[in-house]
């Protein structure tokens, strides 16, 4: 081997070795990438226009103030606080852009925190990529879990990950993780009588969203932007309230309930007639 071309052999080896360590470093221990990821996240305490308490979940992105979490845990709401797992305790004052449809939502917080953000994943993660999700399941909040991407899913005319990690009320909005600690995506809903059978909205449908709109406060949100009932977290767009399903015929309702689950992943408008007013009840069939 002549002395050229040594020195070229040596510098690709030199070379290969050197990027070699970056590849094999993306991917996180849970460990790390919980230490990573956990400023950003937050607890959301809800208080809905009815006087109800609800948890939910959230995370910090797209800026020092603005929080990316699902439609449905504030659409209700006359007031919300964020809670950090330092026990910071931040006011979120209203929402700056929304797409009720795809179940987004970025809030403002009252003033920012610098170096909290998490980074937006803006690709579609492979099936069967692993993912972590940290939130509030049951009220236990900074809580991680892990799971697989299973699926991705066409729901409600868009894409939506089908993930395996285990999600309970109180995760919804809870941020959904990759190995190198970047949000791909937002828990929204899952799958009543299944197990593991859960969805989560991908952070491209918040980065499409405007961080430059005029902040609108909770007070000033018209009735028009709110649901007809507010959902339990993470159990959303429930198929029926329980005041719908006490006024079906008891001849009826098993073939209604058969219906909705047959129409299963599809849009579904339920008008209800009691005591001569008219109630729409909107939703994705379960």
């Amino acid at each position: 081997m002549s002395a050229n071309s040594h020195r070229a052999f040596c510098l690709v080896l030199w070379l290969t070795l050197a990027i070699l360590p970056v590849g094999l470093s993306a991917a996180l221990t849970p460990e790390k990438l919980y230490q990573k990821a956990l400023p950003s996240v937050m607890s959301l305490e809800v208080e809905n226009q009815k006087g109800e308490r609800f948890v939910g979940s959230a995370v910090l992105a797209r800026g020092d103030d603005v929080v990316l979490t699902t439609w449905h845990v504030v659409a209700d709401a006359r007031s919300v606080w964020a809670v950090f797992a330092d026990g910071q305790r931040l006011k979120v004052i209203g929402c700056i852009d929304r797409d009720s449809w795809r179940d987004v939502a970025l809030l403002k917080l009252e003033r920012g925190l610098p170096h909290r953000q998490a980074t937006l994943c803006r690709e579609m993660e492979p099936i069967a990529s692993r993912a972590y999700v940290i939130g509030a399941p049951k009220g236990y909040d900074f809580s991680i879990s892990d799971g697989l991407i299973s699926q991705i899913r066409s729901v409600d005319g868009f894409s939506q990950y089908q993930v395996s990690c285990p999600i309970s009320p109180g995760n919804s909005g809870s941020p959904i993780f990759d190995q190198r600690g970047e949000v791909i995506g937002i828990a929204a809903w899952t799958k009543a009588d299944a197990q593991n059978v859960n969805f989560a909205i991908p952070a491209q449908e918040f980065a499409q969203l405007d961080v430059s709109k005029p902040l609108v406060t909770w007070d000033q949100l018209d009735a028009a932007a709110r649901p007809p009932s507010p959902a339990p977290l993470i159990q959303t767009r429930q198929p029926v309230s329980q005041a719908v399903v006490e006024k079906v015929p008891a001849e009826g309702y098993s073939a209604f309930i058969k219906r909705l689950r047959e129409s299963a992943g599809k849009r579904v408008e339920v008008i209800v007639q009691e005591e001569g007013q008219s109630n729409v009840y909107r939703f994705t069939a379960k």
